[in-house]
């Protein structure tokens, strides 16, 4: 059993489980009920995103290294109000399979990498 962390939009992994959307707004012009089916996901769970400042802030310039620095300090410390939601999706991971996933494109400046690492410092058994 375990985490999968995934771009959504991709197709699914075969045995990935149920696909939560770690990102603040739904997909632009596609129905609701096609979210599952179009691959996004199956539960929305805005509380593991970026706010909506810390994201308008990441996306007015390209990311240097002094950058992304920042915003991985920032989100990191607006995940502290979400530690019970993390810890949870932790112990869950012993117990089924499921992925989290957002948009971006570049996972290496994408707030699910570190996302990621807060899941593994929670005890989570992730994979690609």
């Amino acid at each position: 059993m375990s985490i999968r962390v995934v771009r959504l939009g991709a197709p699914r992994h075969p045995h990935e489980g149920l696909r939560l959307g770690t990102i603040r707004r739904p997909p632009r012009g596609v129905p609701k009920s096609d979210f599952a089916k179009r691959d996004y996901y199956d539960v929305w769970v805005p509380e593991l995103a970026p706010s909506a400042d810390l994201v308008a802030w990441a996306t007015s310039e390209p990311f240097t290294e002094a950058r992304w620095k920042r915003f991985a300090r920032e989100y990191r410390k607006e995940m502290r109000a979400s530690t019970h939601l993390i810890s949870l999706l932790a112990k869950l991971s012993t117990q089924t399979n499921f992925s989290v996933g957002c948009y971006c494109a570049d996972e290496s400046t994408c707030h699910r990498s570190l996302l990621r690492d807060l899941l593994r410092e929670a005890g989570a058994k992730v994979v690609k």
